[in-house]
């Protein structure tokens, strides 16, 4: 059931995602004069943690440094959700994935450490039907097509992080998305609105 399952949703080819990025709130007062008094300047507002992390998180959290490579695919993670039309969890839920799957590289084939043939920052694999190896190590089309099966995933927004991610990857180790949840949430507060 689940290779049936899996194929449905990762039945891409053919969809156009339309959208783009939505000036923040800071445009709209660019050109306004500071309130007399005033001691601050006005700043996009990060996205509120009850929003990014619903459910708290579960079991113990990991973190790591980040290298400019991977803030890079953060970025891109975070570009291809607005793209798609989907808010901050979303995006929570897609980089929290692509820790554990990758963390946050875009990996190519990996020889025998490789899990069959999965590959990019999702370790989606061609013949399963993410796309081809060109397609899935692109940043942007691998993320759409991860919220594509994110989006096919009845109540994905009211699940914990784990198992929203596991219901797209049907991976081998189900639980081990959940310690990725604080840190998945820390990035995109900070670079949701830069």
């Amino acid at each position: 059931m689940n290779t049936i399952f899996r194929k449905s949703v990762l039945g891409i080819a053919g969809v156009a995602f339309a959208g783009g990025m939505v000036a923040g709130p800071v445009a709209a007062y660019a050109d306004t004069a500071p309130v007399a008094g005033a001691t601050s300047v006005v700043q996009a507002d990060k996205p509120d943690m009850g929003k990014l992390i619903p459910h708290g998180v579960q079991g113990s959290q990991s973190t790591i440094d980040l290298s400019d490579e991977q803030t890079a695919n953060v970025k891109a993670i975070i570009a291809a959700t607005k793209k798609a039309g989907m808010d901050e969890r979303a995006a929570v839920v897609a980089i929290g994935t692509a820790l554990q799957e990758s963390k946050l590289e875009n990996l190519g084939h990996l020889g025998d450490r490789n899990d069959h043939d999965s590959q990019g920052l999702f370790q989606q694999r061609p013949t399963s039907g993410w796309g081809t190896v060109e397609q899935i190590t692109d940043p942007e089309y691998s993320t759409l097509a991860f919220l594509k099966g994110l989006k096919q995933v009845d109540g994905w927004q009211d699940m914990p992080l784990t198992v929203a991610a596991q219901t797209v990857q049907v991976s081998a180790y189900p639980d081990h998305y959940a310690q990725w949840e604080q840190l998945a949430a820390d990035l995109v507060a900070q670079h949701w609105n830069s």
